[in-house]
């Protein structure tokens, strides 16, 4: 909502007292420059400078814009700079709490502000998500028609959460995971900034590799650890942040383990083949050292999606959904809980009948294109829903399985180069058993020779 007179007087006092606030919004970046991280969304000439007002002269006025990334990565951070830069009227809702009215007042209130007094708004809503398509709807005759400039703020892949409509009239800018070294900027300026810590505390580098573990690519989880520690630290009169006083703050124990480096990928790569090995414990085991280490969970549930096509395949059919919709699952709710998440697929995983079948048989396929092997689809396989296709011979002579007792036709699919090709071999491990038995049955209804 606009800031009222309450708002207002607290904004004020922060500034005249910033040691009264968390060291997270203490150290929000004031303009584009101090912005850690996102360098391909800073460059001159871009949305976002547009938006502050560099560049943005002429006809061609700055688009509405939809952030998107995950947690921690800058996207109420850019609203704020664009706040605090432009002259711009800025309003900002959470679409937690803010509905079709407040959109509504919004709007009007922009209207009124354009017409009245020549002064633009910007909309920075927060969670756009949350919006159902009523309430996105609600926005798009201010975005089409520029009574305000939207930035919308969204971890959900918008292609899925923000209506095509809305999409289409505004720049899509995708948010990249911090780095190490982004972070460990952040922490080195908060250290030493006349609005942070003013170098009352010194940061050792195991304690700052320990804090970069913790904060997993997330800005504020880094800077509220530090506060904490730092916190500790002082209250024992000590000089600087031992790991020993991070690790107590936190509740959390420093994992030898480096994300970038050689134990990230060793790691990684026992985890997986604990799990192609059917051993429950040692899969858990490196799981729980992942988790511990600060790992980004969507990188490990990546890896067992990657794990349940690639090792198990269709020995179990089940593995891939168990994947899919514990990956989906950890990025509706990160860490602590996501990690109960990563246990069920993981155990599902490891204890599931194993079979690389689909992933020898892409390979041989694969293999096959790439030297060349292909040749034009028989003309009966071809498209023959337009005018003339039928004189080009296309479609003619299928035969619609469907119309046939058992429901398959001896004809021809594959380019005669490789008609009597066979990829996929099937193991009689698990569920697959049932595969190999459709396999030599389609295979023999279809006419094939054996190869």
């Amino acid at each position: 909502m606009e800031p009222d007179l309450f708002t207002a007087a607290a904004e004020e006092r922060q500034e005249k007292d910033p040691a009264g606030s968390p060291l997270a919004v203490r150290m929000r970046p004031r303009t584009l420059d101090e912005v850690v991280g996102q360098r391909h969304l800073l460059k001159q000439g871009s949305p976002l400078r547009r938006l502050v007002g560099e560049g943005a002269k002429g006809p061609a006025g700055p688009s509405s814009v939809i952030l998107w990334g995950p947690p921690g990565t800058g996207k109420t951070t850019l609203a704020y700079v664009v706040s605090k830069a432009t002259n711009k009227r800025f309003v900002e809702l959470s679409a937690i709490t803010a509905g079709v009215k407040e959109v509504r007042a919004v709007i009007d209130g922009a209207r009124r502000a354009t017409g009245g007094y020549g002064q633009e708004t910007v909309l920075f809503l927060d969670e756009i998500h949350r919006f159902s398509k009523a309430q996105q709807d609600s926005l798009l005759p201010a975005v089409e028609n520029r009574w305000v400039t939207l930035i919308a703020a969204t971890t959900e892949n918008p292609y899925f959460s923000v209506i095509s409509p809305l999409l289409s009239r505004s720049l899509l800018l995708t948010l990249e995971p911090l780095t190490d070294d982004d972070i460990r900027d952040l922490l080195r300026r908060a250290l030493s900034d006349e609005r942070g810590l003013r170098d009352a505390v010194a940061l050792p580098e195991d304690t700052e590799d320990h804090l970069l573990r913790i904060a997993g690519g997330d800005a504020r989880r880094a800077l509220t650890a530090l506060e904490a520690a730092a916190g500790a630290a002082l209250d024992q009169d000590e000089s600087e942040i031992s790991l020993a006083t991070l690790e107590q703050t936190v509740d959390r124990a420093a994992v030898k383990y480096d994300r970038d480096g050689d134990q990230h990928y060793d790691v990684a790569s026992a985890l997986i083949k604990s799990i192609r090995g059917s051993d429950v414990d040692a899969a858990l085991h490196y799981l729980a050292r992942m988790i511990e280490a600060g790992e980004d969970p969507r990188f490990i549930a990546r890896r067992l999606m990657i794990s349940a096509s690639e090792d198990i395949g269709l020995a179990d059919p089940h593995a891939l959904p168990t994947a899919v919709a514990a990956a989906q699952a950890v990025a509706m709710i990160g860490f602590p809980e996501a990690a109960l998440t990563l246990s069920h697929a993981t155990i599902a995983l490891a204890l599931a009948p194993k079979s690389n079948a689909a992933t020898t048989a892409i390979g041989a396929a694969l293999d096959d294109v790439r030297k060349g092997m292909a040749g034009p689809v028989p003309p009966h396989l071809r498209d023959g829903h337009y005018k003339g296709a039928a004189k080009l011979g296309h479609a003619q002579g299928y035969v619609y399985p469907h119309d046939l007792a058992e429901g398959i036709a001896e004809q021809q699919y594959a380019p005669d180069a490789l008609k009597d090709r066979e990829y996929y071999t099937p193991t009689r491990h698990g569920s697959e058993a049932r595969y190999a038995d459709a396999v030599e049955w389609t295979r023999k209804h279809l006419g094939r020779k054996r190869s």
